[in-house]
């Protein structure tokens, strides 16, 4: 895995991502919304996506459209709260992304990468 782009709104859960990433030897982007993420992307390569649900602004089909053109074939995980309902799991799911828990670790996030299903594939219209 080259690069991972974290996109979260909360700059300590960014930075200790970020630092997790780069003790493991994976290159990071960090971006506070999906609008910095999109340039970042536009501009860098990525192997993996992490996104804080809570920065989704559009409905989960229009996010899997977004990143698909922008990033085509790269998984998204969507970070969601212990407390989040299963219907918003489900739909993030259906939408082709994966979902992880919150506090999340960067072996969390390889491990599902590397052995997780495989993601169904993303709208592209």
């Amino acid at each position: 895995m080259n690069r991972v782009l974290v996109i979260d709104q909360n700059r300590a859960t960014r930075e200790q991502l970020g630092l997790q990433c780069l003790g493991r030897d994976v290159g990071v982007a960090l971006a506070e919304n999906v609008c910095e993420g999109v340039r970042v992307l536009l501009s860098l390569p990525v192997s993996l996506i992490v996104v804080e649900a809570a920065a989704l602004r559009l409905s989960t089909r229009e996010h899997a459209v977004l990143f698909e053109r922008v990033a085509p074939g790269v998984p998204v995980m969507v970070t969601v709260g212990a407390d989040a309902p299963l219907e918003t799991r489900v739909a993030f799911e259906l939408a082709g992304f994966r979902v992880v828990t919150q506090p999340v670790s960067v072996d969390e996030l390889l491990d599902k990468v590397e052995t997780g299903p495989p993601a169904l594939p993303r709208p592209t219209c």
